[in-house]
């Protein structure tokens, strides 16, 4: 079958399945209606399984779903950006550790092919109400699934993957190392897809705290299949380097995945110094490796790192680096310097974190980094001409941005939730977390998790346990 078929619309697909007649559906040769069905939105795609059940069971098997997928991706003539936003009330709530339960986190996408930037498809958040933190941490995208985790603040293990496109969702048991069962940590998440296997993965790194010093022992590492529904300890040993949570406050993007690998910017103890690198985990081998940075020695928590293309981009200080070979440590790039331009008249400090407060967010297909300035605008900066474009969208604060493919992935599965008995579990989870920081702060020790753990009024009201 050619791919030069012409890509249908939502109107098409309401004119024929309104069609009276019968037999234009019964005449269709079995090799030619997948290939129709293919190139139908997502939207028209699951009016069709209303057709009846012989389209039902072909759309919902898991060769179509890859088929689709394969063809959204290669077809990508048109790119899509996903945004979550946040109002300022709701940013407010969050950062003072409040719950605004009127205020609902904004999901979006835009098209990032034309000048307007105009939105394509916006979606009602449905675990409105679920955050103990206030609002979930997007830690990525792939494949047209969102993944979210409940982790901005406090220690929680709600965690969601999520296809908004068709409304399905799994929300994840909980993991085996909590505060419960291992005490204080610092934990670090990727989500990405293995392709080897077929199957999306969710990985935990967790640095416990009782370990002793900062980047002295290598992370416990956890791994969630989507395939299994289970989560399982990583026998394969990391390297010597802790990958320390990232306060969204601080950091701009925590985790990449590029290439079939995660990759976090991590810290190695060496001679009473950290030294940063890129720590990369290979979803397929499940296997670790390490990428040099450009200034190891410039240790900063506040590094960031994104996915560029099919390779990576760095936020250094106020230095933006781009890797020109992937996993070529000597092509580490110096695209922009805010130290050699300074401060020029209309021209924003967007990699910095000076007074303007403005932070990048993610790039455009076509390179353009996007920041969200310190008044909440979010514009698009060429990096070679240093035009700005307003892209006319607010975000204040915990601000998302990420590309999207449009696909079906989770359409062969009915929505999941966790287990309600987790809820009973969590709730004494959270008084035995209470407890315990209250005995380490009577104590007079350091514990940098002390405003971490939910407050009972904040399970209850999760749980709906009294």
């Amino acid at each position: 079958m050619s791919d030069n078929l012409p890509e249908l619309n939502e109107s098409f697909t309401d004119d024929f399945l309104h069609n009276e007649e019968e037999s234009v559906l019964d005449s269709l040769p079995p090799e030619i209606l997948p290939e129709i069905l293919v190139r139908l939105p997502t939207k028209a795609i699951i009016k069709c399984t209303s057709v009846c059940k012989t389209w039902k069971s072909l759309i919902q098997s898991p060769t179509f779903i890859s088929d689709y997928l394969r063809h959204s991706a290669t077809k990508n003539d048109h790119p899509l950006l996903l945004f979550r936003l946040c109002s300022e009330n709701l940013a407010k709530a969050v950062e003072s550790l409040r719950r605004d339960i009127v205020e609902k986190e904004v999901y979006a996408l835009h098209w990032d092919d034309n000048k307007d930037f105009s939105e394509h498809a916006s979606f009602d958040f449905p675990f409105h109400g679920q955050s103990i933190n206030g609002v979930f941490r997007v830690v990525g995208t792939c494949n047209g699934l969102v993944c979210l985790a409940d982790d901005l603040y406090r220690y929680c293990y709600n965690f969601i993957i999520w296809n908004p496109c068709i409304r399905k969702f799994v929300q994840l048991p909980r993991p085996h190392m909590r505060f419960s069962t291992h005490g204080g940590y610092d934990a670090s998440v990727g989500f990405g897809f293995d392709s080897e296997s077929n199957d999306y993965k969710v990985v935990r790194f967790v640095s416990l705290q009782n370990r002793g010093s900062f980047g002295k022992f290598p992370p416990e590492v956890e791994v969630y299949s989507l395939a299994t529904g289970e989560w399982r300890i990583l026998e394969a040993s990391p390297p010597k380097g802790c990958v320390p949570y990232r306060d969204q406050a601080f950091v701009d993007n925590q985790e990449a995945f590029v290439n079939g690998a995660l990759h976090w910017v991590a810290l190695r103890r060496s001679k009473k110094k950290l030294i940063n690198f890129v720590m990369v985990f290979d979803l397929g081998d499940e296997v670790f490796r390490e990428i040099a940075l450009p200034n190891p020695d410039e240790c900063a928590l506040s590094d960031s790192i994104w996915a560029y293309g099919n390779s990576l981009a760095l936020i250094q200080h106020s230095n933006l680096w781009v890797m020109k070979e992937y996993a070529n440590a000597s092509s580490w790039t110096k695209i922009l310097s805010l130290a050699d331009q300074g401060v020029r008249m209309g021209i924003p400090r967007p990699l910095g974190m000076g007074a303007s407060k403005s932070k990048a967010r993610g790039f455009r297909k076509s390179g353009e980094v996007i920041v969200e300035m310190g008044d909440g605008q979010l514009i698009s900066r060429d990096l070679k001409t240093e035009e700005i474009k307003d892209l006319g969208i607010s975000g204040y604060g915990f601000t998302f941005v990420g590309s999207y493919v449009e696909s079906l992935a989770l359409l062969d599965n009915p929505n999941q939730r966790a287990k309600t008995t987790e809820g009973l579990a969590f709730l004494d989870e959270a008084n035995s977390a209470i407890t315990e920081v209250q005995e380490w702060d009577e104590k007079k020790r350091d514990w940098c998790y002390l405003d971490g753990c939910p407050s009972l009024l904040d399970v209850v009201h999760l749980t709906g346990e009294k």
